[in-house]
């Protein structure tokens, strides 16, 4: 079994950024199931905020995160986010991340729940392509070592500590293990869980899935935030429509021309989003249509051009021009606040594990992660991991000391009729019964299906099958976590029960049996 001082799987910004910093204190291997450019960060339109700007300052900048999250953000760990985002953002520079400028300072705009404008962004709404481009190029120079195509499947761990991680080889579909001192889990999210989604087909839960069967605790797996507007047009994969579109002055209307945020918030268009995409759902059930629009053509087409490129081209090749036709949008599954439970280290209840980005937990996004928050969160949290690297804990550590309820996965009554198991049926009963509205009956029927589709898996043989298996297991700690909290928070809606309560700010937490 090949030694590793650290292993890095998920090869987006979490597992690149690492990796750069881990080859200077040891060998590196990253592990990643597709290519090295295959992953979320790249779809990334949105930017990164941070308090650089002489109008700003990290106390607006923890105020706004802690506003968004609806209580349930770790403060520890939003104070160490905000004060130390500026030298993460520097560390971008000095890689050649090239930032948007404007008269020579770095260009910074407003988005949803920001008290002012803090967003960087690069190549207007390609921040995450620009990122990614970057730091694989970097990796590339480097002599960090990258395995493609291999997926992990099993993380080796004896007396509590971390020893290594099983992997299939994803060509040849065969096994094989590999040993390490520090084993770091950024393999992103879970998307796939919904029909509707902005997320790259990898999003498959692998680390939630290969975290818990390790005996790693998972957190606040219910908070799953669908971003407002994605593109909806027949035929057409559901496209990110970043929320700085909004933020430039862009405005949801409904089918009849009508702008409705403002009957909806305060904040009208610039709402928090679990808000605004409620209130898509209204408003698209009141007319009886499937679908709103997101207008701005009242903005110069020169900024939108040069603004959003990207959007403005993928539209274009749709036979949409934005500059002089509203964008038809609807909500998408995004962005999963829960995960692998951690410490503000890094650090999970498993010595040697540590998990990195949006498979992991910080407690920094709370109930509903602040826009742009993200990329930043990575950097932050990604830094730290590698200096606690440098004086290892002896024992598993305390991952924190947030207010908690800790839960098994219990065993469920299977359905008399069971839909049969693929892809797209999962993916239909999650975004039916798991959705954004949700309420115990439909929450119980998915429990139960769920259930009955995991006790009958054969076992997993190769990569879909793996994947498959994953965001089961994924789809069960969402499903079941919505099930027992029983109130309405953050991105977490319960028609049932939809009002917040004071007794349920607290974290539900999941361990293996």
């Amino acid at each position: 079994m090949k030694q590793y001082d650290y292993i890095i799987v998920g090869s987006g910004i979490g597992g690149l950024y690492i990796g750069l910093l881990a080859k200077e204190l040891g060998s590196v291997l990253i592990i990643t199931k597709g290519s090295i450019a295959d992953c979320n960060t790249r779809y990334a339109q949105g930017g990164i905020a941070a308090a650089i700007d002489k109008g700003d300052s990290p106390e607006l900048h923890f105020r706004d995160t802690i506003n968004a999250g609806d209580g349930l953000c770790n403060e520890e760990a939003v104070h160490i986010l905000v004060n130390e985002a500026p030298d993460r953002i520097a560390d971008l520079v000095n890689f050649g991340v090239p930032f948007d400028t404007l008269n020579g300072n770095i260009a910074l705009t407003i988005e949803a729940a920001h008290s002012v404008p803090r967003v960087l962004h690069a190549g207007g709404d390609t921040t995450g392509e620009h990122i990614e481009t970057t730091l694989s190029r970097k990796v590339a120079e480097s002599k960090i070592e990258v395995l493609e195509d291999c997926l992990a499947t099993e993380i080796i761990v004896e007396a509590g500590v971390v020893k290594g991680i099983k992997a299939l080889d994803c060509r040849t579909e065969s096994s094989q293990e590999f040993g390490c001192r520090f084993l770091i889990l950024a393999t992103g999210g879970a998307g796939q869980l919904y029909k509707f989604n902005t997320n790259s087909e990898i999003a498959t839960g692998d680390g939630i899935a290969l975290a818990f069967n390790a005996g790693a605790e998972i957190v606040d797996m219910e908070f799953f935030q669908f971003h407002p507007t994605a593109l909806h047009l027949p035929g057409v994969t559901s496209f990110l429509i970043t929320e700085a579109v909004r933020g430039e002055g862009g405005v949801l209307r409904n089918v009849e021309g009508h702008r409705f945020m403002p009957d909806y918030a305060p904040e009208g268009d610039l709402a928090p989003r679990d808000v605004v995409a409620r209130s898509l759902l209204y408003e698209m059930q009141k007319t009886g249509s499937d679908s709103v629009f997101l207008d701005a053509t009242h903005l110069s087409p020169r900024v939108i051009t040069t603004r959003f490129p990207h959007i403005y081209r993928f539209c274009l090749e749709q036979g949409l021009d934005i500059t002089k036709e509203p964008v038809p949008v609807a909500p998408a599954a995004h962005y999963m606040m829960g995960g692998i439970k951690t410490n503000t280290w890094g650090e999970t209840n498993i010595a040697g594990l540590f998990g990195a980005g949006e498979t992991a937990c910080t407690g920094v996004h709370g109930a509903n992660r602040l826009a742009s928050n993200s990329m930043l969160e990575v950097l932050v949290f990604a830094k730290r991991i590698i200096e606690k690297t440098k004086k290892p804990s002896r024992r598993a550590p305390t991952t924190s000391k947030r207010d908690e309820v800790y839960h098994l996965l219990t065993k469920r009554e299977s359905p008399r009729v069971r839909p049969v198991l693929n892809l797209s049926s999962l993916q239909q009963l999650l975004w039916d019964k798991v959705g954004i509205i949700r309420d115990k009956e439909s929450l119980a029927q998915a429990a139960n299906t769920l259930f009955s589709w995991q006790k009958s898996l054969p076992k997993p043989a190769d990569r879909s099958s793996y994947e498959l298996s994953n965001l089961i297991l994924s789809g069960r700690l969402v499903t079941e976590a919505a099930l027992i909290r029983e109130e309405s928070r953050g991105a977490h809606f319960r028609s049932d029960f939809p009002q917040s309560s004071s007794k349920w700010q607290r974290h539900i937490v999941f361990r293996a049996d």
